[in-house]
């Protein structure tokens, strides 16, 4: 194993490190020149940090030198020297570029002035950021196609959409740039990226990740921070990470119990599950898409579970509570240019903003506080009437589970296969294109529950499909136990791509 091979993951890279095999500052120059070689055609890194990245990583060549001479006074760090790219959204960092996708930001040459909470967590694992990824701006799509920086294209084909908003994140990492990268989710801005790109895309649950400081409700708790990976043991890792909830914090998600951690849970072994299969109603999901559902869901049965075909929470697909979202999201939109209006002393324009989220900041502008309370009301109404579908699972809580609930709900993650560029952002066509599309990935959002998407299948033209999985909140011990099973039984599509062999 080398520093250049581009199909390891970030244990599998961990290791070479233990063994002497290579080292960070050798990782870290690989993924420098993959990034040179390959930025130019995705665009994928748009701040890169070249001089600190090396120099961070030099510092961590020498722990792990020191580690290996039996110097015993350097803490441990899972990821101690690993690569990995930050999305250019959340996750802030004191010092460097911090433009969300934002021309006003761009002018200003804003930069981060302070270390997130969730940064803090990255650097303690000692993973070392290569630089910053595309998302469009204040990641509202799920395309990552902004005016000001221009498309991120599929490394798998290069006139397809990497997904959004973390498309830069997932873009980098299904090119080998980085094995690991930060994205956030908050409406399936981590799993649609990572069905697109072919990767593990894991959206925890509601409270499990700290937006502290400088966030609270994140888009009306829609949103939560995670990762993008090439592994399920890597995701699993990640998430024993970054799950450490700041004081404060008006979410906390159930916590394990002592001793246990995710990364044990996923190689965990699990009883049959009763599983629940949905690919929409009234055939929201296209012929490639449904069939690659139903291969997945015969390797379940085939792993012993108990599969249930056209089964969904009641209200799982309704559109007034899809129509409540929007005014979450619209007010939030209103209220984080308001934010910027205050920090900045002046006010916002439709100079300043791309025309769709301008039309949503207006429109959340004229409701009245009311509306979005009711919204607020109805949702946790909705949310009660979908939660009792779930059982706790069997990691959860342990012991005989009820009968009438299900452990795991099997979706799509994207009605139809990826799209060209410029499909979803089409001026006219891209809202009712999107609205289409993304039928499968809010709930999880507007529930707080925890879904991962895995690569189990390529379409007709050879590019990935994302199937997902839903748990109960507080149930990613029994997701990534479950993705595992499916990676050992060679369920999910090869990590070699197309790109990285000509690249």
């Amino acid at each position: 194993m080398t520093a250049g091979c581009r199909n390891e993951d970030a244990t599998a890279l961990e290791a070479a490190f233990a063994a002497g095999e290579t080292n960070p500052s050798e990782a870290m120059q690989a993924a420098l020149e993959r990034m040179e070689r390959l930025n130019a055609a995705l665009n994928a890194v748009i701040h890169p940090r070249p001089e600190r990245a090396l120099a961070e990583a030099a510092e961590a060549t020498q722990r792990w030198s020191d580690r290996r001479a039996g110097v015993c006074d350097h803490r441990d760090a899972p990821f101690d020297g690993i690569p990995i790219a930050v999305k250019d959204l959340g996750c802030e960092q004191a010092g460097e570029f911090h433009h969300a996708g934002a021309r006003f930001l761009i002018d200003l040459e804003w930069r981060g002035t302070l270390d997130s909470h969730l940064y803090r967590l990255l650097r303690s694992a000692g993973m070392v950021s290569v630089g910053r990824t595309n998302t469009p701006e204040f990641g509202t799509t799920i395309t990552t196609e902004p005016a000001v920086y221009g498309p991120t294209a599929n490394p798998w084909d290069l006139t397809r959409s990497a997904g959004g908003s973390s498309g830069g994140s997932a873009a980098a990492v299904a090119a080998g740039i980085v094995p690991l990268a930060h994205g956030n989710d908050g409406g399936g801005s981590i799993r649609v990226p990572a069905a697109a790109c072919g990767l593990i895309g894991l959206k925890p649950s509601r409270g499990r990740v700290s937006t502290a400081p400088r966030l609270g409700e994140h888009r009306g708790g829609f949103a939560v921070d995670g990762m993008l990976t090439r592994t399920v043991r890597d995701a699993a890792r990640c998430l024993d990470v970054i799950s450490r909830p700041a004081p404060g914090d008006p979410y906390i998600a159930p916590p394990l119990r002592p001793g246990e951690s995710f990364a044990d849970s996923a190689t965990a072994s699990l009883p049959p599950l009763r599983i629940a299969v949905s690919t929409g109603t009234g055939g929201r999901a296209s012929e490639p898409v449904r069939s690659a559902t139903e291969r997945t869901a015969s390797l379940l049965a085939e792993l012993g579970h108990r599969v249930e075909p056209d089964t969904a929470p009641d209200g799982w697909y309704s559109s007034e509570i899809a129509d409540h979202a929007i005014v979450v999201r619209t007010v939030a939109m209103a209220a984080e240019l308001a934010g910027w209006t205050e920090r900045l002393g002046r006010p916002m324009t439709a100079d300043d903003i791309e025309p769709a989220n301008w039309w949503s900041a207006e429109l959340g502008r004229s409701l009245p506080a009311t509306a979005f309370v009711q919204s607020l009301e109805e949702l946790a109404r909705w949310r009660r009437r979908v939660m009792p579908f779930w059982s706790a699972g069997p990691l959860v809580q342990g012991g005989p589970r009820s009968q009438d609930t299900y452990d795991v709900l099997l979706t799509p993650v994207l009605a139809d296969v990826t799209p060209p560029l410029g499909y979803l952002s089409d001026p006219t066509d891209g809202a009712r294109r999107i609205a289409e599309l993304a039928v499968f990935v809010n709930q999880a959002n507007m529930s707080g529950q925890p879904a991962v998407s895995l690569p189990t299948a390529l379409d007709p033209d050879g590019l990935p499909l994302g199937m997902q999985l839903h748990a109960a909140h507080g149930g990613e011990q029994l997701l990534l136990a479950v993705a595992q099973q499916i990676a050992d039984a060679d369920g999910l599509i090869p990590l070699g791509l197309p790109m990285q062999e000509s690249g």
